[in-house]
């Protein structure tokens, strides 16, 4: 059977030379072509590997990063809204560099009274605009919410230089900090704090009227340490509100002192426990860190409605411990209603935990805890198991961010406790997705000041997946024989935002400021780029193998696009610039279709078309060896009495071959093709990608095959492909399963659909009535 199968490989023979000399005549055309090809290595775009990072994606055998250690005292002003603070700052210089500044993020500056974040920003008068929004912008003065520097001192207590640049300040060392050497200041500040639920501040407070309380979800609440690396020396990019933020890791010890009644939690282990809560409380914890399936409740409803009527004037202080993190982030109310449950992460317990008010439930305390524990589960097993001690989720109005080990959530019912399918789902998805954020950039610590996507991409691509598990885990969350209804990951959901005004669309590889659209572009775009990369570019064994070794090469690090990018192809073995230079660098798109299809019979005799290729090579029949013709069914010249026969009964030459080569028993086994195709498959988008394909036959077979995106390597506009079948061709179908983000599905189609006109629908609509 193997000889048969050259036979037919020589048949094919003429196609691929005529191929041959069609792609070499595009080259020629295009001057140019190879500094255009989009297979090109990525040489040019990427940074040159050194020892600090390795071409593998690694990092490098001189890798360092700098630590930040702090002490704080904190005091929060519940009656007037304020935060008080204290912190004294421990700075490790394990850079090779002497440093002979250190810059610290002032983030609260974005909301001071002078701020010029609300002016970066053009546009015209608009045609309608909420009540809210037109007064806050024309009849209310500015919030004043920006830092209030007391002091910024050395460990001896004497005054250091400091500039304020809006939100960095610039701290004067009396001598330059050495290469391994440590550094010690303090810091005194306040600063009032915004209602959150004005203008989405990401820190804040919102106020209930019908009790008068306030809950509070509280970052970027102190002075932090700007990144020192190999990369940007110091990354002090003004945070302007949209670009986050870029952090060292370090080890906090916060006190916390807040109203008696509160209750709080943060980043880091309660360190005072017993002081804290009550016996009752205490017990219920205990029983929480033995509760597997479902929450215990640590503060009940009824607990804190009747807390709600306080207003303690009494203050306790809250003490919490945390290594190796970030940051620092804290949720505090008298409202709140606690819960938790222990989660089995390898040998160890975490607790997932959620904090919400009444105006949560019944939502919250049916699925809040329980997504929190999925969401660790679910990660963990595509990256590395959590290590930190524990997962919260705190209910806020309009709220989605996301700090060690702590985040906050919307998703409130209506006053009467109803809620629609939109709300829980968004509140479900939120939950996964600002967890899932304490593993991407909490621990794969990437630059989000610069990288936008590095976090929100890769964290909204783990996100779709475990959406879709916990449809799998928790069927009756959701409807009946449904999937989870993900808003984003799924290639056709990109498709509006990638087919649309490339005027407003920048490359996934652009600093979070200047993107037009934030959402499609660090969120979507690339959660899309990665599950199509998974499913169906490098398949799911080879990706989550590659996926994991970028998480755990990078845990507790900090990563750059390179290291992601290099490292999938480094544990992969799958050449994937094309992909980066398509999907990340370029605003192209995805566009493949079916231009054209040819049908051929075997024949003995070379056809007009081959008698010109073998004239312009001054080449003869004798020249040749006996060869296996191919006559175009829609040639001048085609003799229709080939038809219906096998190509053995057409061709002298192949009867031949098969009598000298193969057994009689061999002869009746063959299944002979009668049918060749040549089919020219376009590609109208900028993108290459793998062209998937299906093929049915008059027999009722269909064939799925997928072309690997080379295709397109040598011709970026066409390739044509011979299809040979024992039974006749009757239809084509390009990416049939919508796997490619394809934004024109109009030729993906043989014999091409007539699209549904706008009259033909309104027919049926009347029809229908």
């Amino acid at each position: 059977m193997k000889k048969f199968n050259h036979v037919f490989a020589s048949i094919l023979f003429l196609f691929a030379a005529v191929s041959f000399a069609q792609e070499e005549g595009q080259q020629e055309r295009e001057p140019g072509h190879y500094n255009q090809n989009k297979f090109k290595q990525l040489y040019e775009e990427f940074a040159t590997p050194n020892t600090y990072r390795s071409a593998s994606g690694a990092p490098g055998p001189d890798y360092y990063q700098q630590q930040a250690d702090y002490k704080m005292d904190i005091r929060l002003d519940d009656e007037n809204a304020k935060i008080y603070g204290e912190e004294t700052i421990t700075y490790t210089n394990n850079s090779p560099d002497d440093l002979e500044y250190l810059w610290v993020q002032l983030d609260q500056n974005v909301r001071a009274k002078d701020s010029k974040a609300p002016l970066r920003n053009g546009g015209g008068v608009p045609l309608a605009e909420q009540a809210s929004s037109f007064a806050s912008k024309y009849m209310t003065e500015p919030f004043d919410g920006g830092f209030n520097i007391d002091y910024v001192k050395d460990a001896s207590g004497k005054a250091l230089p400091y500039t304020i640049n809006f939100t960095m300040m610039r701290v004067d060392l009396p001598s330059p900090l050495k290469s391994g050497g440590q550094f010690s200041f303090k810091i005194k500040w306040n600063y009032n704090i915004p209602d959150h639920t004005v203008n989405r501040a990401r820190s804040g407070y919102e106020y209930f009227p019908k009790d008068g309380n306030r809950a509070y979800v509280i970052a970027q609440f102190f002075p932090r340490m700007a990144v020192y690396n190999d990369v940007e020396g110091w990354q002090n990019h003004q945070f302007w509100g949209s670009g986050e933020f870029a952090l060292p890791f370090g080890n906090y010890e916060v006190n916390i002192t807040v109203p008696a009644d509160h209750v709080l939690d943060g980043t880091g282990e309660l360190q005072n426990r017993k002081e804290v809560f009550s016996k009752e409380m205490l017990k219920r914890y205990e029983k929480a860190k033995k509760s597997y399936d479902k929450p215990v409740l640590i503060v009940t409803q009824e607990e804190a409605e009747a807390a709600e009527k306080g207003f303690s004037k009494k203050t306790k202080t809250w003490k919490l411990k945390a290594e190796n993190v970030r940051d620092f982030a804290f949720a505090t109310s008298r409202k709140f209603i606690w819960d938790m449950q222990a989660v089995k992460m390898g040998n160890r317990d975490v607790m997932a935990v959620s904090l919400y008010p009444k105006e949560g439930n019944p939502l919250w305390e049916e699925y809040s805890t329980k997504v929190v524990a999925h969401t660790l589960k679910s990660y963990s097993s595509h990256t590395f198991d959590y290590p930190y001690p524990k997962a919260i989720s705190v209910h806020a109005k309009n709220q989605g961010m996301e700090y060690p080990m702590i985040c906050w959530n919307y998703g409130r019912p209506n006053e009467d406790g109803t809620y629609s399918d939109r709300v829980k789902y968004g509140m479900i998805s939120v939950i996964i997705h600002e967890v899932g954020h304490n593993f991407f950039p909490m621990i794969v610590n990437s630059d989000e000041r610069q990288w936008g996507w590095m976090d929100e991409g890769l964290d909204t691509f783990m996100q779709y997946m475990a959406e879709q598990e916990f449809g799998e885990a928790y069927p009756e969350a959701i409807a009946p024989n449904a999937k989870y209804p993900s808003r984003r990951g799924d290639p056709a959901k990109i498709v509006p935002y990638m087919s649309g005004d490339q005027s407003t669309i920048a490359p996934i590889m652009s600093n979070p400021e200047n993107v037009y659209q934030l959402g499609a572009n660090a969120y979507g775009k690339p959660a899309t780029a990665l599950n199509i990369l998974r499913e169906t570019v490098m398949g799911r064994e080879l990706f989550d193998h590659a996926f994991k070794t970028y998480a755990q090469r990078w845990m507790f690090k900090h990563p750059t696009p390179e290291d992601f990018f290099r490292t999938m192809e480094d544990a992969s073995a799958v050449d994937l610039d094309y992909f980066w230079r398509g999907w990340f660098y370029t605003t192209d798109y995805v566009d493949m279709g079916v231009k054209g299809i040819k049908k051929y019979y075997v024949s003995d005799k070379p056809s007009e078309k081959m008698k010109e290729y073998m004239a312009a090579r001054n080449m003869t029949e004798a020249d040749l060896p006996p060869l296996v013709y191919l006559a175009d069914e829609e040639s001048e010249d085609f003799d229709s009495n080939l038809k219906g026969k096998s190509p053995s009964e057409n061709s002298k030459t192949l009867k031949e071959f098969m009598m000298d080569n193969m057994t009689a028993a061999e002869r009746a086994a063959v299944k002979e093709p009668k049918y060749f195709y040549e089919v020219t498959y376009e590609k109208p988008g900028g993108i290459p990608m793998p062209l998937i394909v299906e093929y049915t036959y008059a027999d009722g077979t269909v064939k799925n095959i997928t072309y690997p995106a080379e295709i397109w390597r040598k011709n970026d506009k066409e390739v044509k492909l011979v299809v040979s079948s024992t039974s006749e061709l009757k239809s084509i179908v390009v990416d049939p399963k919508m796997e490619t983000a394809d934004i024109d599905t109009t030729n993906n189609s043989w014999p091409k659909k007539e699209s549904e006109s706008d009259f033909d629908k309104f027919k049926e609509n009347i029809k229908g009535q």
